[in-house]
């Protein structure tokens, strides 16, 4: 069964598209946790999560995050700041569990819980 990401992938569900490329889908959260929230995804499902992460993944991980940047400056959250996360399992809060995906969340004061 393909998950939910492969899904908007592949563009069988909707998704709000904040940029792509050949490597990498960023798309808004469907249950943001700060007025924005954009999840970075590999277009591969090869990588789990952060847990699984080898050094053959040090290229696409460098990428999650630079393009995080890039929204970040698009958004305009460079000057007052902004997280970028990845959750490793449920007790972290993930609920995607086998697709990694890095969260970019600004636009307004993040408290522990965003």
């Amino acid at each position: 069964m393909e998950c939910i990401f492969c899904k908007i992938i592949k563009k069988e569900v909707p998704a709000d598209i904040e940029y792509e490329d050949q490597k990498i889908v960023a798309f808004r959260d469907i249950k943001p946790r700060a007025p924005i929230h954009i999840l970075i995804v590999p277009k591969e499902h090869r990588i789990k999560s952060a847990a699984d992460i080898s050094e053959e993944d040090l290229l696409l991980v460098g990428k999650l995050i630079l393009v995080a940047k890039k929204i970040a400056e698009k958004k305009g959250l460079i000057k007052d700041g902004y997280r970028l996360t990845f959750n490793v399992g449920p007790n972290a809060g993930a609920v995607i569990l086998d697709h990694i995906h890095l969260h970019l969340l600004g636009g307004g004061k993040l408290g522990p819980e965003a």
